[in-house]
């Protein structure tokens, strides 16, 4: 996970969600992606909060995507950080091999052990895919209309699938050198301008079409509306085993506001961060 001060109160209810419904909570390392000026304050707010968690930080120097980030519907999905989960083999040890990465927005309700023991086969990562969204809708006519670009996707058959929870082998992400094919598209698109929508294209047109598909209740997406508006949304149908508030509204923002959507409800039992400021206010 990435961790900033922003979104810690996100991210330390979803560890908390990860923490409470695993099997062997004590097997589950955490690693994460800082800005140095924030470290000492997030890692003393991690260590408080969860005493015996096993965890590593590591530095995400923003000079990684500098002039290479072009701005995008959302404010918040042009910040560096955002894009940290590009850089994630070079940052982590030889050691590591396989991570699962996580949004700042999810909480999980079922044992993570599952979704660690999904089999990759030859893909480099696995992802719910969501195959009856419009693909054509995460690109620019300008790239559809140029023969070079669109053909990125020739001999796939492209499902749209959501970073924001996505199974990596490490290993083959090295291997492959996946982070120069990524970085090539985000330079193409400071020139052309071919899509619209922060760090999930590039990972579309290197990726789609070649994700091992993951079931859908591994990441029920969109409880935080769209980009633009937030608006209410209800699950997806079919078991839930995490959910995922990715779009413009942010579960905290809105109870705190007390304009909370239902499913926010979901969320609030594991809002540590909000406990522990009330406990200090009555106190």
């Amino acid at each position: 996970m990435t961790l900033d001060t922003h979104y810690l109160r996100g991210s330390i209810a979803g560890i908390f969600s990860i923490l409470q419904h695993a099997s062997c909570p004590q097997n589950t390392v955490f690693h994460f992606l800082v800005l140095s000026h924030q470290r000492d304050q997030l890692y003393q707010t991690i260590l408080t909060t969860f005493p015996y968690l096993n965890f590593h930080f590591y530095n995400f120097d923003t000079n990684l995507v500098r002039n290479k980030i072009s701005s995008s519907i959302r404010r918040a999905l042009d910040q560096p950080l955002n894009y940290a989960r590009i850089y994630l083999p070079d940052l982590l040890p030889n050691w590591v091999r396989r991570i699962i990465y996580f949004d700042s927005d999810i909480i999980v309700v079922d044992d993570i052990g599952k979704l660690w023991s999904i089999q990759l086969g030859h893909h480099v990562l696995g992802a719910p895919e969501y195959c009856h969204a419009n693909f054509t809708h995460y690109f620019t006519q300008q790239f559809w209309a140029n023969p070079i670009f669109s053909r990125a996707f020739k001999d796939r058959k492209p499902c749209y699938f959501n970073t924001g929870v996505m199974v990596i082998d490490v290993l083959k992400w090295r291997q492959g050198r996946f982070i120069e094919k990524l970085e090539s598209w985000m330079k193409l698109q400071k020139r052309y301008r071919i899509y619209e929508l922060g760090s999930l294209p590039p990972f579309l047109l290197v990726f789609a079409g070649d994700v091992k598909r993951v079931e859908h209740r591994w990441n029920q997406h969109g409880l935080g509306g769209d980009n633009l508006q937030g608006l209410c949304r209800n699950l997806h149908p079919g078991p839930v085993s995490l959910l995922h508030w990715s779009g413009k509204g942010k579960p905290w923002l809105r109870l705190d506001a007390k304009k909370p959507c239902p499913l926010d409800s979901l969320w609030a039992p594991y809002d540590l961060l909000h406990r522990e400021s009330n406990t200090f206010a009555d106190s």
